[in-house]
C-alpha cells in the first residue's frame, strides 16, 4: 500500500473540498486529518517513525507549507487520542483549532473533561484556550473529576471551582466592597467560575431572610 500518495489525495481533497463546501467544511477537515492520522500510524508501523519527516518534507512541496512535520505529528496524535472508545463519539463534533488546544494536554482525563465542556458549552476556541490557561480543571476536587471521567451526575456543588478566580488588575489592598467591585464588573467571568446553572439577576436584590432582608 502507497500510504503516501493516499495521504497526499485526502489533503488535496480537502483543500478542494474547503474552497467550495463552506457549510461543512471544518467537519470535513477534522474527518480528513483523523483518517490521516491514521494513516500515518499504519505507515509508522511498517516503515518507522521517521516516515512523518518523509511525508512532510515531500508535502510541503506538493500540497502545501501548512503540512509540514507539527502538522503531521498533530494528526497522528489525533488519531492515536481520538480512536480510543471513550471519545470517539466525540471525535468530530470540535473545530480542528479546538483540538489544536487539547492535543499538548498529556492528561487523558483532562482532555476529557475540556472536550466535554467544549461541546456542553459550545465554547469557541479562545473560551476553550482561557479555561486551559486558567487552570480550571485543576481547580476542581477529585470527587467531580471522578464522575466527569465515569460520566456520572454531578451537583451544581461540585462544578464550583476551588479557589474561585476573580480578576484583579487594579488593586493591591482587597476590602470587601473592593471585591463586590470586582466581582460586579466580570460577573460573567465569575459565573462561570462557579459552574452551570447561575444567573445574575441585578447587583442588589433583596433576599428574605425569616423576618428579614439581607439589605
Amino acid at each position: 500500500m502507497n500510504y503516501y500518495n493516499e495521504i497526499k489525495n485526502k489533503l488535496i481533497d480537502n483543500e478542494i473540498y474547503t474552497k467550495t463546501k463552506d457549510y461543512s467544511k471544518e467537519r470535513h477537515k477534522v474527518i480528513t486529518y483523523f483518517e490521516i492520522g491514521r494513516l500515518l500510524n499504519k505507515a509508522g508501523g511498517k516503515y518507522g517513525e521517521k516516515i512523518i519527516d518523509k511525508y512532510s518534507e515531500k508535502l510541503v512541496i506538493e500540497v502545501g507549507k501548512k503540512y509540514n512535520k507539527r502538522t503531521l505529528f498533530r494528526m497522528k496524535q489525533f488519531y492515536t487520542i481520538f480512536s480510543n472508545e471513550k471519545v470517539s463519539p466525540f471525535a468530530t463534533q470540535l473545530t480542528w483549532s479546538h483540538y489544536t488546544e487539547l492535543l499538548p494536554i498529556r492528561d487523558y482525563n483532562k482532555i476529557l473533561y475540556y472536550l466535554t465542556i467544549s461541546i456542553n458549552q459550545n465554547l469557541s476556541r479562545n473560551n476553550l484556550r482561557n479555561k486551559i490557561k486558567n487552570k480550571e480543571y485543576e481547580r476542581l476536587n477529585k470527587n467531580t473529576k471522578n464522575k466527569l471521567v465515569n460520566n456520572e451526575p454531578t451537583t451544581i456543588v461540585d462544578l464550583i471551582k476551588n479557589p474561585i478566580t476573580i480578576k484583579n488588575n487594579n488593586y493591591n489592598l482587597i476590602s470587601e466592597k473592593i471585591l463586590q467591585k470586582l466581582i460586579l464588573e466580570n460577573i460573567e467571568s465569575f459565573l462561570e467560575e462557579l459552574g452551570n446553572g447561575f444567573s445574575f439577576i441585578k447587583s442588589e436584590y433583596p433576599i428574605k431572610l425569616g423576618n428579614n432582608y439581607n439589605i
